[in-house]
């Protein structure tokens, strides 16, 4: 009995040292753990340079390069006025945002039938000078509204097939024509010219156009006993010494190079 009695002191006393030093040691709680706070490092990022954009001003490409076709009326014309064969090459080089070096080749062989004569006039002819566009394109468009002026030279020469000897008291009728093969060649001729057309671009470097020409004849070497009744390139002569004509194209564009410009927009006015 004194035994069981040390035995449960001893132990009694070892628990009580026991919960004493629990009691001493602070309690930590598991849902609280302490975490160490690393400093964020900012990093700080270059400025983004921003390129400027003119919001009033819009960029724009123009191209430059040759652009050649043919008239045609003048191939056309052939199939119906069996008096008529002849052609026209048409071309332009892009000199400057408006103005064009311009320039046209062709052949003509023109049969005229006069109440005196029946005459034949056949020949070449270029005309070279140049052409303004006053027509303001909006960003891709190249169409053209011309005026310009040329210089023409033909050279050709006259066939006198028949004429009619003027009879002033035709009593007994008119006098038949008297068929002649008379043959003046190295005849030549000179003019200036006003041509007006524009062009429009109907596929890509496909344009077609439409031109009036008014002209003025500076020069003209005529044969021996008769006048040229139509020289190549001009037109006809018996109505003085000015002369009109036309053309009806279609050409291509051959693009070389490119220039890049600014073009200003045009700010509206402000509402009252």
């Amino acid at each position: 009995m004194k035994h069981t009695l040390k035995f449960i002191s001893s132990i009694f006393l070892f628990f009580s040292v026991f919960l004493g030093q629990a009691q001493d040691t602070p309690e930590i709680s598991p849902n609280k753990k302490d975490t160490i706070v690393k400093p964020k490092t900012v990093t700080s990022k270059p400025p983004v340079q921003k390129t400027e954009v003119k919001k009033d001003s819009v960029v724009k490409t123009d191209r430059y390069g040759l652009r050649v076709g043919v008239d045609l009326y003048k191939l056309t014309r052939g199939l119906y006025d069996k008096d008529y064969k002849g052609v026209e090459f048409v071309g332009d080089w892009r000199l400057t945002k408006k103005y064009y070096l311009a320039a046209e080749l062709g052949y003509e062989n023109k049969t005229t039938d006069d109440d005196r004569l029946n005459s034949s006039a056949a020949g070449t002819y270029v005309k070279a000078g140049f052409d303004y566009n006053f027509y303001e394109n909006w960003l891709d468009m190249e169409n053209l509204i011309t005026i310009g002026l040329r210089g023409g030279f033909s050279t050709f020469s006259q066939d006198l097939n028949s004429y009619k000897i003027y009879n002033p008291n035709p009593y007994w009728g008119e006098l038949p024509a008297i068929t002649t093969d008379q043959k003046y060649s190295g005849l030549t001729a000179t003019w200036l010219e006003v041509a007006m057309g524009l062009k429009a671009e109907v596929f890509d470097n496909v344009f077609v156009g439409f031109g009036v020409q008014l002209k003025l004849l500076a020069t003209n070497k005529k044969p021996s006993g008769f006048d040229n009744l139509y020289i190549p390139g001009f037109n006809r002569t018996y109505d003085g010494s000015f002369g009109v004509g036309f053309n009806y194209t279609v050409s291509y564009f051959i693009p070389i190079y490119k220039k890049k410009v600014v073009v200003p927009e045009i700010k509206e006015a402000p509402k009252k």
